[in-house]
């Protein structure tokens, strides 16, 4: 794989350095990903984007919000289609709240608005929208970040509820034109090597470099044709963690066999860039290279062959085992090298196939072949399977591969995206556990640090997982044991599957129909709009590289208090820093005392120690909220919560020196936190109160920022931070103090 690390033109099938007569404007008009965003431009801005989307998709930790974000901001119907699936939160309780109350909320908003409900094991979410709901040419947003359909020709992106509510009632999604970056791919994938292995090179690639950061991925190459349709969406579906924006690739014969084949001909067409497409950087992927990968723990980044790691395991289990706890803070350690026996093997306790990039038809079939008559053994070693779809599992029962699966000794479970975010599979304490599912960030298996339980989790493709199984636990890779192409029969899909069970109520809405309500279902709290000055107390500060929205609110089972914001934010910050919760109620106290007209001691020496440095801070009108320091918070799920359950404690800002992703900064943008960025964290210490005066004018106006640390010895120092690009319409949200607000206003 080479990154390029100019731009190129796309010339005769190819990337050229340069084009005679073409320039660099005109060719970015002529890649798909260009076409395909101004079809769905309003075109009121040259210079920003605002976008409609096709339809929607949200699953059941997220949708409840959404709708009451929505509902909240005037919102009467669904103005184009929402898919609300049920793969999340689909076990009937976990946590002590019932599951089954926000399905059935979500089947009476599909009455009441005209959406489309999916009932829980029918499809895992982005499955539901490759059969269903995807078309060349077309837009889906979907408040989960592995919302990408483009091997299927449609822009998928992933994004908190607020840019969903957004779309609800009828407003843009609006953004700076992203760059695109060509993805050249040419050969073609040896037996034994699977999807899952071209993403984890992709990842390891691109990840820790920003080199596709919140840019549009665009897969061109010869190498396409020699990709089946499960082979291109499960690589595309991992384009998420190289942090890129979203992805399309061209479409050809495969790609239209895979429209007709799910009864919807009229949804393909041809697409490919133009000649003289301009791209803003390129990688070159040859899959004849690619070999079989596992992603160490704690991030799909730490990935490498699985034979360098078998050659040297000491080494490579000891660095990811080091990295590892050295993230966990030592509340936990993690110990890998353990796993290594006298003759240098490395013994796996768990396997896991499943979800949107691993419980796909091929991957499970070729899974089948390789044990089929062979055996899982009877030790430590398990293995699980979650097909992604009722329509794959009817089509896996008739082929025989859940028979051979289970005759092996494999569990086929339900489509259910468990194991991905911690809800499924938990592996004991000290276990290790391989997967082929999106993530392997801390506690996405459902360990539990807190109470001095940790796994491990490496993510490896369906082959080498199955490869592993027959080797009843022993690390194997794929090509190791496949030496030839599995032969494996086309599926048959029976949409009469979701015919009979699918509500579809797209285009007829109930405006009558009762909206059903579990008692866990609670409004979101009133916030405060922006007041002129600002005081915040910076009551944690996180100096890891990275910090995942996973550790910013954890997932698994906290996420079933996800339709009551004030006890899902008792878990803010849970896992990483447990006393934020405290400190931030303690802070929202004094502003809830100001508010009344009790000025808490505390406050009064901030001020004081402020009118001594010259800086008037009037208590009265200046509303005091508390904030996070963070070096690159955001990456991984998109799930707003990581911004909500902040604000509801009263949060109002992050620091940080940049943000992992998009999508999390809308998330705090949508919520009313302003997103800061500084080059002077190490001015900053946890503690400190931070008064930022005018802000309110500067946010508006787009003046400098003026802010000052205040030290608990009433020291009182400049502090340079800034608000970075905001949108007209993300200036009037922060300033209302919620994305609620401004549509009340």
């Amino acid at each position: 794989m080479r990154l390029r690390e100019n731009g190129v033109f796309y010339a005769n099938g190819a990337p050229a350095e340069f084009i005679s007569g073409m320039n660099k404007y005109e060719g970015r008009k002529r890649t798909m990903a260009y076409r395909i965003l101004d079809a769905h431009d309003n075109h009121t801005d040259p210079n920003i984007l605002h976008i409609t989307y096709d339809s929607l998709t949200s699953h059941d930790i997220t949708y409840v919000g959404i709708i009451q974000t929505a509902r909240a901001s005037g919102m009467t119907e669904f103005p184009m289609p929402y898919v609300l699936t049920n793969c999340h939160n689909t076990l009937c309780a976990v946590g002590g709240t019932i599951n089954e109350d926000d399905h059935q909320f979500a089947l009476s908003a599909a009455h009441k608005y005209g959406g489309i409900y999916v009932p829980p094991c029918m499809a895992v979410i982005h499955s539901y929208n490759r059969e269903c709901m995807s078309g060349v040419g077309r837009m889906i947003l979907g408040s989960d970040s592995h919302t990408r359909y483009g091997a299927l020709g449609t822009m998928g992106v992933g994004e908190g509820g607020g840019e969903l509510a957004k779309q609800l009632v009828k407003r843009t999604y609006d953004m700076e034109r992203p760059k695109v970056v060509l993805i050249y791919v040419t050969g073609k994938l040896r037996p034994g090597v699977g999807p899952q292995d071209v993403a984890l090179s992709l990842v390891a690639a691109t990840y820790a470099n920003g080199y596709v950061k919140n840019k549009v991925m665009e897969f061109v190459g010869p190498g396409i044709a020699t990709l089946s349709q499960d082979e291109r969406n499960g690589i595309d579906v991992m384009t998420t963690e190289t942090t890129c924006w979203s992805s399309i690739w061209q479409t050809d014969a495969v790609t239209e066999a895979y429209y007709k084949a799910h009864n919807r001909p009229q949804d393909y067409q041809k697409l490919e860039p133009e000649e003289g497409a301009y791209y803003d950087a390129c990688i070159e992927l040859n899959l004849s290279e690619v070999e079989c990968m596992i992603a160490l723990p704690m991030h799909p980044s730490y990935a490498l062959p699985i034979k360098e790691l078998k050659q040297n395991p000491a080494k490579y289990l000891q660095e990811a085992q080091d990295r590892s706890n050295q993230q966990l803070n030592g509340n936990v350690n993690m110990d890998l090298v353990s796993k290594i026996d006298a003759d240098g093997n490395v013994h796996v306790d768990q396997g896991v196939i499943a979800g949107c990039s691993g419980g796909i038809y091929e991957n499970i079939m070729t899974a089948a072949a390789v044990l089929k008559d062979s055996d899982c053994g009877n030790a430590e070693f398990r293995l699980s399977i979650y097909p992604d779809s009722m329509p794959v599992y009817k089509e896996l029962v008739k082929n025989g591969a859940v028979a051979d699966l289970v005759s092996s000794g494999a569990i086929i479970r339900e489509a259910f995206c468990g194991p991905c975010f911690g809800a499924g599979d938990t592996p004991a304490n000290g276990e290790f556990s391989i997967r082929h599912s999106t993530r392997n960030f801390p506690n996405r298996e459902g360990s539990k640090p807190g109470e001095g339980q940790i796994a491990g989790v490496a993510l490896m493709d369906a082959r080498s997982i199955a490869a592993t199984a027959k080797n009843k636990g022993i690390l194997t890779a794929g090509d190791e044991v496949i030496t030839e192409p599995v032969q494996i029969p086309a599926a048959v899909f029976d949409a009469s599957i979701y015919e009979r069970r699918v509500y579809n109520g797209w285009g007829h809405p109930e405006p009558d129909y009762e909206l059903r309500f579990g008692p866990n279902i609670k409004d979101w709290p009133e916030q405060p709009v922006l007041s002129e000055d600002l005081l915040v107390q910076n009551i944690s500060y996180i100096t890891d590289p990275v910090t995942t929205t996973d550790e910013l609110i954890p997932s698994g089972e906290t996420s079933s208090f996800r339709s009551n914001p004030l006890r899902l934010a008792e878990f803010t910050l849970s896992r990483k820093d447990p006393d934020y919760v405290p400190n931030a109620k303690a802070v929202k106290q004094l502003d809830d005392a100001r508010k009344e007209g009790a000025i808490d001691a505390q406050l009064k020496t901030v001020a004081d120690a402020l009118k001594q440095a010259g800086i008037e801070l009037d208590l009265a009108a200046t509303n005091v909220g508390s904030s996070i320091y963070a070096r690159k918070p955001g990456d991984g799920s998109a799930r707003e919560q990581a911004a909500s359950c902040q604000r509801v404690l009263g949060g109002s800002a992050n620091f940080a020196d940049e943000y992992a992703t998009k999508r999390y900064r809308s998330n705090l943008i949508n919520w009313g936190i302003l997103p800061f960025v500084t080059t002077e964290a190490s001015k900053l210490e946890n503690k400190d109160w931070v008064f930022l005066k005018h802000i309110r004018s500067s946010l508006l106006e787009g003046t400098p920022v003026q802010a000052w640390i205040i030290k608990a010895d009433g020291t009182v120092t400049p502090f340079a931070v800034e608000l970075g690009s905001l949108e007209p319409s993300e200036k009037e949200i922060l300033a209302s103090g919620c994305l609620i607000n401004y549509y009340k206003g």
